[in-house]
Order: structure tokens, then C-alpha cells, then sequence
């Protein structure tokens, strides 16, 4: 094994006693993302750069000593390349959340997904060319935002010893599905009209944890339509549907505008519009926008979830899964104003209790669940019990 050198280990320029620092490794093999990348970090209140390394056998010789909360991560790379290097990483500094970083190709973003589901927290696409690379300011925001949100997540949940979180998990699902218990939410009762339609709100974290409560509900999707808003750039929405579509058994597309909402059928937001549902007549169909961002998402939940709640109102169930962010809540309250049915993601099982936790905070929610849990709610209330 070879020696891990000094440039690759960073000393951190602040102060290494601040234990609120998030720490942050870079794996690229341009010299020019590594320094770049390091560089934004350092510049950051409360970022420090821990470590550079330009492939994944390096990365997984020095990201003991590192110790980082968040590792970067490219996908192609000489001698080891990101998703052979991912799942030793996890192995090596459990609880490291670790973001994808690569151009925005058809292969790559396939590559990206599938390391989701090995336990990546979330994925960037990155800019062709160096140059791309440091002119962007649209990369380095978002990349930064993703550190620092993740960081934080990862910082609360290791501040909990491993089976306090367990405990809060079962607490959490006990407490929120009795009505009768009081909580620090206010949740409603579900709704005595059986469901017509499912819609998903998603970010972070989102693909896999989708990928699984559908998967468990699949035999009962023939009832009722599935609409799924996941935040996701154009190239990524088209192979999440291929994806789902395999892995649920269940028919599944990107929705197109004038697309008739069929039971037994799975439709995803197309990265970059926003999806709602219309009337044409008595037949409900999708329409696509393409208007401005909303919280600061394109396509964005709120859109799905206002017009559903208008079109579909107490026969409406909507869960909303984890994700950075507030998108979904509002539209959630509105839901639940038309007496449809709202569930969130507890924060234990949530890569990021963003937009579960402040639609759960806004009073829309009927329960807040662990993921393992939400299949079973799911199914009871699509076959008719409301209990």
C-alpha cells in the first residue's frame, strides 16, 4: 500500500478544536477540481478541508486519518474509480456522507443512481471541462450547499448514540399514529375517502427510498395512479422512471404534456419542468410548465401537490420523503386542507429532514413515519382502511 503524502492530508487553516467544523475530502484526478474544490471549501464559515486525493485507492488509504463528515467523490478515475471506492469508504468512516461528483453524461448519471442505492447521500453533476469546472458559479453553489447541508445532518445524528437514534425512530412511529398521544405536531386525522392517486414529493436521499416503499406497494398500484416529483436534472428523471419501471414491475415514464393519468401507471417530473394535473373534461391528464423555479427547484413538488389537491382533494394521499429543503410543504398544507391524506419520513431514517420535517412542522401530516414503515401505511390506505 502506498504512503499517504503530506499535500494529500490537509492541515486545516481554522481552528481544528472547533468539533462544529465539517470536514471535507476531495477525490478527483484533476489536480485543477482538487485545489479549486479545497479552495471553496477553505473559504467557507465553518468548511475545512481535510484531504485531496486523485483516485479511490489513495482515498481509501487516507480517509481514516482524514476522518471527514463529507467526502466528494468523482466517478471516473485512474487505478480505482469512485464506485469501487464508495462502498470501502462507508466501511472505513461509517455515518461519512459522500456526494457523487461527475459530468453530466447519460452513462454517468446512470452510474450516479446506482450509487445511491450502494449508499451514496447524494450526487453534482460537474462541469465538462476544468474551465467549466472553475467559471460556474451555479457547480459551486450547489456543491457547497450539499456539504454543508449533509455536514449538519451527519454532525446532529452523530451527536446521538446509535441506538438513541433507533429508539427515537420507534418513538417517533408510535407517538405520530396515535392521534390521542400529544406531540410537538399538530396531526390530522386521515382521510375517510379511499385514495385515487399517489403523489411523491423527493430530494436528497430520495431515489432509494422511493425506490423501496414502491417496490413494497407495487401489488397495489393497480388501483391508483403514482405521480412522483423528484428534484433532478433532465438527464437523471428519465433513468430514475427506467429504473423504477424495473424495479416495481409497474409501467413508468416521464410525464408528457396531455398524458392521460391511468391507474396501474408511475409518472416522474421531467427534470427541468414543472409537472401539475389538469381537468380536460372528466379525464385527468398531466400538464408540463415551463415557468420560473419554485423554491428555488425546477420541477418543484409544490406544483404537483397544489393541483392535485384541486383536482383530486380528500382522494388524494401524498408522502413526502426526505430532502434539503422546504419544497412540498406548502402544497402538503393544501392537501390536507381538502382533506387528502399527507405522510413524512421521520427524521431518524431521512438522509436530510428537510422537506418532511417542515411539512410535519406546518400541520399537514396525518403521520410521520420511519421508512420501513411507510409501505405498510401505504398499502392499508389504497386498499381502503383509514386506521
Amino acid at each position: 500500500m502506498n504512503a499517504i503524502t503530506s499535500h494529500e492530508l490537509s492541515v486545516p487553516n481554522k481552528s481544528s478544536q472547533n468539533q462544529d467544523n465539517i470536514r471535507v475530502m476531495i477525490v478527483d484526478d484533476s489536480v485543477v477540481v482538487r485545489g479549486l474544490v479545497s479552495r471553496w471549501v477553505e473559504e467557507e464559515d465553518g468548511l475545512v478541508s481535510v484531504g485531496k486525493f486523485s483516485n479511490g485507492q489513495k482515498a481509501i488509504e487516507g480517509v481514516v486519518e482524514a476522518d471527514p463528515d463529507i467526502v466528494i467523490l468523482d466517478i471516473e478515475m485512474p487505478v480505482m474509480d469512485g464506485m469501487q471506492a464508495l462502498p470501502q469508504i462507508l466501511k472505513l468512516v461509517p455515518g461519512t456522507k459522500v456526494i457523487m461528483a461527475s459530468t453530466l453524461t447519460q452513462r454517468n448519471a446512470e452510474i450516479s443512481l446506482s450509487a445511491l442505492s450502494l449508499g451514496a447521500a447524494d450526487y453534482v453533476p460537474k462541469p465538462v471541462s476544468n474551465s467549466g469546472v472553475t467559471t460556474s458559479k451555479e457547480f459551486r453553489c450547489d456543491l457547497i450547499e450539499k456539504v454543508r447541508v449533509l455536514g449538519r445532518a451527519k454532525k446532529s445524528r452523530s451527536r446521538l448514540p446509535s441506538k438513541r437514534v433507533e429508539k427515537t425512530s420507534q418513538t417517533i412511529s408510535k407517538i405520530v399514529t396515535n392521534s390521542t398521544v400529544p406531540t410537538k405536531y399538530n396531526l390530522r386525522s386521515f382521510s375517510n375517502v379511499r385514495p385515487r392517486i399517489l403523489v411523491i414529493g423527493s430530494s436528497t436521499g430520495g431515489p432509494p427510498a422511493v425506490m423501496k416503499v414502491l417496490e413494497d406497494v407495487a401489488p397495489v398500484l393497480k388501483y391508483l395512479p403514482v405521480l412522483i416529483t423528484q428534484h433532478m436534472p433532465a438527464t437523471f428523471t428519465g433513468i430514475f422512471a427506467g429504473h423504477l419501471g424495473r424495479g416495481t414491475g409497474v409501467p413508468t415514464k416521464e410525464g408528457q404534456d396531455g398524458d392521460l393519468i391511468k391507474a396501474g401507471n408511475i409518472y416522474v417530473a421531467p427534470g427541468g419542468k414543472h409537472m401539475i394535473i389538469e381537468r380536460d373534461g372528466a379525464k385527468p391528464i398531466i400538464r408540463l410548465t415551463d415557468g420560473p423555479e419554485i423554491n428555488f427547484c425546477k420541477p418543484a413538488v409544490d406544483p404537483l401537490f397544489d393541483s392535485v389537491a384541486k383536482v383530486y382533494g380528500a382522494a388524494t394521499l401524498a408522502t413526502v420523503f426526505t430532502g434539503m429543503g422546504a419544497d412540498g410543504a406548502n402544497g402538503a398544507v393544501n392537501i390536507a386542507d381538502a382533506g387528502g391524506s399527507v405522510i413524512a419520513q421521520d427524521e431518524a431514517s431521512s438522509v436530510v429532514w428537510g422537506m418532511p420535517g417542515v411539512t410535519a412542522k406546518a400541520g399537514a401530516c396525518s403521520a410521520i413515519l420511519p421508512l420501513n414503515q411507510i409501505a405498510s401505511k401505504l398499502t392499508q390506505l389504497i386498499q381502503g382502511g383509514s386506521k
